[in-house]
Formats: C-alpha cells, sequence, structure tokens
C-alpha cells in the first residue's frame, strides 16, 4: 500500500505541474509557485501576495507587503513564463496573450514531457515494490503465491495511475489546443 501512496503522490505533483502550463487563459496556476527572494529566503508567491483573475486574460497580483513588490515583479521577468508584470505601485498586473501555433505545440510538447516523466516515477514505484515482494518471499514472510498476488496488484496500480495521468494529459492538452 506503501506504493499505492507514492504513485498517488507522483500524480499529485503532475497535476500540480500542469497547472503551470499556459493556456490561452489567464490562470493563478501560472504564477503561484513562481519563487521570490524575500526575507533572505526563496518563498513561493501564493505566500506573499493574493493572486486574483479579474478577466479572463489577466492576472492581478497584491502584495500582502508592499515593500516585496519589486522583488515579485523582478521573480516573474526571471521566470520562465513569458509574461511582462506591469507594477502601478500598489499591485502586479499581468496581461496574458493569445498563444500562437508554436507555442501550443510547445505547450503540448511540454505536457508529454511531464507526463512521461510521472509515468516513469510510476513504474519506478512498481519496480520497488515488486523488489520489495521477491525480498519478502526470500525471507520467507510470504509464500510465493502471495508474492505473486502482490505483483499482480502492483501491476494493476501501475495500470490505473498511468491512465489517470493520461487523462489529465489529455485534457490539460485539449485546454492548451482549444484555447
Amino acid at each position: 500500500m506503501d506504493a499505492e501512496e507514492r504513485m498517488e503522490k507522483a500524480l499529485s505533483v503532475l497535476q500540480h505541474n500542469l497547472s503551470g502550463i499556459r493556456t490561452g487563459r489567464a490562470t493563478p496556476g501560472l504564477v503561484d509557485s513562481i519563487k521570490v527572494d524575500v526575507y533572505g529566503s526563496s518563498t513561493p508567491l501564493k505566500q506573499l501576495a493574493s493572486i486574483g483573475t479579474p478577466e479572463p486574460q489577466q492576472i492581478v497580483i497584491r502584495p500582502y507587503d508592499a515593500t516585496t513588490i519589486k522583488e515579485i515583479e523582478k521573480a516573474i521577468v526571471v521566470s520562465d513564463i513569458g509574461l511582462n508584470p506591469q507594477n502601478d505601485g500598489r499591485m502586479i498586473r499581468l496581461n496574458v496573450p493569445p498563444l500562437s501555433t508554436e507555442v501550443r505545440k510547445k505547450m503540448v510538447s511540454r505536457i508529454k514531457e511531464l507526463t512521461e516523466d510521472a509515468k516513469i516515477s510510476i513504474r519506478n514505484i512498481r519496480r520497488d515494490a515488486n523488489k520489495a515482494a521477491d525480498t519478502a518471499e526470500k525471507d520467507k514472510e510470504i509464500s510465493e503465491d502471495d508474492r505473486d498476488k502482490l505483483k499482480e496488484s502492483v501491476q494493476e496500480l501501475t495500470k490505473k495511475y498511468e491512465a489517470q495521468a493520461g487523462e489529465l494529459a489529455k485534457s490539460r492538452e485539449t485546454e492548451v489546443t482549444e484555447a
């Protein structure tokens, strides 16, 4: 069951990574994980400011502490999201332009990359679980039949989580290509 928890974690990491992929619409997920260097440490943007989308093509970032606005602006410029911040002294506005066909293709390939990484992670977890089953059988903790049943259930879990990763990717690809 440790394997299932780890597979679930791999899936949630994929979900988080996919939320940062840009579609034609503005979403807080595009910027909330950007790291900002403030107070001597690297802090996620969502801990420093409220992030909203008042319009479908705009993100508004309101820092909780107005003195951090320059650092937030610098972090957005340095990040690879390709948006130019507009700072009015109290808040930062990001206009999200519509995606070009070329950028959409890049986003789709990035989605496929992230999904493949998640699937590899899931397969590595399967390998670890199978090794644990083999070791348990060698140590006479479980019978050969129990080991085979365990490996079978691990394989079913692997298929289930790989399919879920594929579904997440497919829905995100649809959002990117249709937006």
